[in-house]
């Protein structure tokens, strides 16, 4: 008798996932990543020197240069970076109203994760893992948990 174990139908669809590491994927990325992380360092108001420590740690003229050029192919860490980065920004708008969900990163915040800091500047000591913490945070608020 055969007992194997099976989900039940749904019309839920995976995505397919993305190759990051295949060239033609970041060129179609890129633009649109580079475009949407300025936008998001302006509504989040960060001085320059945090949004290039968020992007890993990029030099002034290369962030500057990115910033009038944003028509490049980026690395897979970068891209990653960004997409943290971006999914915390839609899970503020969600949870808050504009203002709060702009002002959110700068403010201290109580919570364990954040030990009295604020969430950027736990993102920018603790790099990629630091802001798919906070991704992840903001995730669980959202679904309720």
């Amino acid at each position: 008798m055969n007992l194997a174990y099976s989900y039940p139908k749904s019309r839920f669809e995976p995505a397919v996932l993305i190759d990051l590491n295949a060239r033609a994927e970041r060129e179609r990325l890129s633009k649109s990543a580079l475009i949407g992380f300025f936008k998001l360092v302006a509504a989040w108001k960060l001085r320059d020197e945090d949004a290039r420590e968020l992007l890993g740690g990029l030099s002034s003229s290369t962030f500057y240069e990115w910033k009038k050029n944003p028509d490049r192919v980026l690395e897979v860490d970068r891209i990653t970076r960004i997409s943290y980065l971006l999914g915390i920004y839609k899970s503020l708008h969600i949870l808050y109203g504009d203002k709060l969900a702009d002002e959110w990163v700068t403010l201290p915040n109580k919570n364990p994760v954040f030990a009295g800091r604020t969430p950027l500047s736990t993102m920018v000591a603790g790099g990629m893992l630091a802001m798919q913490t906070v991704r992840k945070l903001l995730d669980a608020r959202r679904g309720g948990l």
